[in-house]
């Protein structure tokens, strides 16, 4: 004869065991919950996934962060290798939209421990992320047809050309600030391939990515570096605001790497040359 319990009892019972499960899942929780669980480095600084230091970039940003041979490589890259070596993980990179990681978004969704995708550092973005010390300084140029006559944004307005600027970029702001309407691409390819196609006269963009366009034949026979635009910025590496554990490691990581020459040795690897001096360690705008 089977037992028989109370529904009152039965009840009682179920309760105890749905709220005992449910303790077990908070505890246990998984790499798939979205900002509620971290794994420990072993520098005991969390990570949203164990045994990786996941950086949110935007590729291509050729030489920051570009694909070459089935792999992400670049500046930037080699530099958060360094954060990752001193928390003993490994880097893992996760290629989304500009917008998104320079709001902080994907940072405070816990999509990625990191940011650096040759992003200035503004107080508009300090207000959404936590930026390190300076790790580049950077200047916009401006890239033109050959026999243009451009040397200035004065020479665009006047010869009334059309500009173009990569969308969410301080290269977009800086030109607008001057008074300019730029036709906007979301990132740094479509905004070259508009100047390849006619559809703009002159295009905005970070001096190292112009320089290293021209390094390529078929851009360097038709087109030239027109002019610089000295608009003192930085680079910093973003993160959530508030992580001061991480903070702490990025910025002993870029300091160390510029006193004991790992940083000038990087700088020369995809530049070319050393810097003529390290990246100074206040933070601009």
């Amino acid at each position: 004869m089977p037992l028989r319990f109370p529904r009152r009892s039965v009840l009682a019972l179920t309760a105890t065991v749905l709220a005992a499960v449910g303790g077990l899942t908070a505890c246990g929780g998984s790499s798939g919950d979205t900002g509620t669980t971290t794994a420990q480095s072993s520098g005991g600084v969390a990570l949203v996934n164990a045994g990786k230091l996941t950086t949110c970039t935007n590729i291509p940003y050729e030489p920051f962060q570009f694909n070459q041979g089935g792999k992400v490589v670049g500046f930037d890259v080699d530099i958060v290798d360094l954060v990752a070596k001193k928390l003993g993980v490994t880097q893992e990179i996760l290629d989304i939209d500009f917008a998104v990681i320079k709001s902080g978004a994907a940072l405070n969704a816990g999509r990625c421990d990191v940011a650096a995708a040759g992003m200035t550092i503004t107080d508009e973005r300090k207000k959404n992320l936590d930026f390190s010390v300076p790790y580049f300084d950077a200047t916009q140029a401006l890239l033109a047809k050959k026999g243009s006559g451009v040397t200035s944004l004065a020479d665009v307005k006047a010869k009334n050309l059309k500009l173009g600027a990569q969308a969410s970029t301080t290269g977009l702001d800086y030109v607008k600030k001057q008074g300019f309407d730029p036709v906007e691409y979301a990132d740094s390819p479509k905004e070259l391939f508009a100047l390849q196609a006619g559809q703009v006269d002159v295009i905005v963009q970070d001096l190292p990515v112009v320089l290293t366009w021209l390094k390529k034949p078929e851009v360097a026979e038709k087109f030239e570096l027109a002019g610089n635009l000295d608009t003192g910025e930085q680079y910093g590496i973003g993160m959530k605001k508030g992580n001061a554990a991480l903070l702490k490691v990025v910025n002993e990581t870029i300091e160390q790497a510029k006193k004991d020459g790992t940083y000038n040795a990087i700088y020369k690897k995809w530049f070319g040359a050393e810097p003529s001096a390290a990246p100074s360690p206040a933070a601009g705008s």
